[in-house]
């Protein structure tokens, strides 16, 4: 039982110092110098580097999902609804948390090694030193790229996804286009489209913290020092972005229903 309360309380303290940086380096930014270049290396450094594996992936889970509901559409003599079926599923679900997964596998583990090095090698210690906001200076780009990253590479992913679906459905199995199509515009409302951005605006501002959080302090929450501990510190950053992003997935649908 002792331990059981152990593990609550530091649980806890972990959750109220994340919350307490993520706050902290959200606006320390706003006092940083030259801003708007942290903000579009940051923006460089993680839109730009996912953008090519976001279209591969958002391709193929359109034509996969073609495939597959076509296939299942059809035995009930509901194939005309396959765009209805694509497009909602995209758009609503799988837009937003795959192009997340995708976003923290690619560039999350990268910048809680870059940070976690950084703080091993005291060059975050030379910016305090300097009194120059080290959070705001590191973490806080990062966190408002991701607000603008992550709704962009969303969008990206769905529509190249819905066309995915579409090669799927026409050119391999015969659907005729127009009726997709119609299908398609029929039944996405903007409150669809808005919804996965929504989402997607909460999973950067998660993710990204997390992902600095973890580099952060990977000298603190890691047993092992040196290239261990950053190792460590990466894992346990795209493990815990992952989770985050499926549990608000449910949270956010079940409010958005």
């Amino acid at each position: 039982m002792t331990h059981v309360c152990r593990y609550l309380m530091s649980s806890i303290s972990g959750l109220g110092g994340f919350v307490f940086f993520l706050v902290e380096s959200f606006f320390a930014f706003l006092g940083c110098q030259n801003r708007f270049n942290k903000l579009i290396h940051s923006i460089l450094e993680i839109g730009c580097r996912c953008i090519v594996i976001v279209l591969i992936i958002g391709l193929f889970t359109g034509m996969v999902m073609g495939l597959q509901m076509y296939y299942t559409l059809v035995k009930f003599g509901a194939d005309a609804a396959l765009g209805t079926a694509v497009s909602l599923s995209i758009i609503r679900e799988l837009g937003p948390v795959l192009t997340a997964l995708m976003i923290i596998g690619q560039s999350g583990s990268a910048l809680t090694s870059e940070i976690g090095i950084m703080r091993n090698d005291e060059q975050i210690d030379a910016l305090e030193t300097m009194q120059i906001d080290s959070k705001g200076f590191l973490s806080g780009p990062r966190i408002y790229a991701g607000l603008i990253c992550f709704p962009i590479l969303t969008a990206f992913f769905d529509i190249i996804g819905i066309f995915g679906g579409y090669f799927s459905g026409s050119f391999l199995m015969g659907l005729d286009a127009d009726i997709y199509w119609k299908k398609v515009f029929q039944s996405v409302q903007v409150s669809d489209v808005y919804g996965g951005l929504f989402k997607a605006l909460v999973f950067g501002f998660l993710t990204m913290g997390i992902c600095t959080f973890e580099g952060y302090y990977a000298h603190v929450n890691s047993n092992f020092k040196g290239v261990r501990g950053v190792t460590l510190a990466a894992t346990k950053a795209v493990v815990k972005s992952s989770i985050c992003v499926l549990i608000f997935d449910y949270l956010i649908t079940s409010f958005l229903l």
